[in-house]
């Protein structure tokens, strides 16, 4: 695989390398590491705009109710306990 230069201003390049550095990484791998997490948090932006869609489809909480028959009941250790 080829590399590419991009051009950043100095600020933003001491930015980036102080913050590889910090994560004990070289700048390249920093940045695809960045770049992998960048594309996790578009496919969760994506996966959690569908799930908003269809939980919010109407009647569809009674029809998972009615299907599976609805949340069980709280039980005793169901409920938060202060130390």
């Amino acid at each position: 695989m080829a590399d590419s230069t991009v051009k950043i201003d100095d600020t933003t390049r001491n930015r980036l390398k102080a913050l590889a550095a910090a994560a004990g990484m070289s700048m390249k791998d920093y940045l695809a590491r960045v770049a992998e997490e960048k594309e996790h948090e578009q496919q969760l932006d994506t996966a959690t705009a569908a799930f908003r869609r269809v939980i919010g489809a109407p009647g569809l909480l009674d029809r998972f109710d009615a299907d599976f028959g609805g949340m069980p009941p709280a039980t005793a250790h169901d409920t938060p306990r202060v130390a």
